[in-house]
């Protein structure tokens, strides 16, 4: 449960620590300060991705761009 107290954005997510290391090895030189903002990145587009679901083949197209994305990084 949420403390009312600390009113925070945030909230924090687990990962297996083996991807925590490959996605900080996938990001060295990339311009990423974080594996977190990695990681929120590539969940944002995720997300947009997912509500283009029934839109046209262009963004189909997207999505299966990011879901070999995060099947190459362990995702899914």
């Amino acid at each position: 449960m949420i403390n009312d107290s600390k009113k925070s954005d945030k909230v924090t997510i687990k990962i297996p620590r083996p991807l925590y290391k490959k996605i900080s090895q996938v990001i060295e030189g990339s311009g990423y300060n974080s594996v977190t903002d990695f990681t929120v990145y590539v969940l944002r587009d995720l997300v947009a991705s997912h509500d283009l679901a029934g839109k046209p083949e262009k963004e189909q197209e997207d999505l299966e761009r990011v879901k070999q994305r995060l099947r190459a990084l362990g995702y899914l």
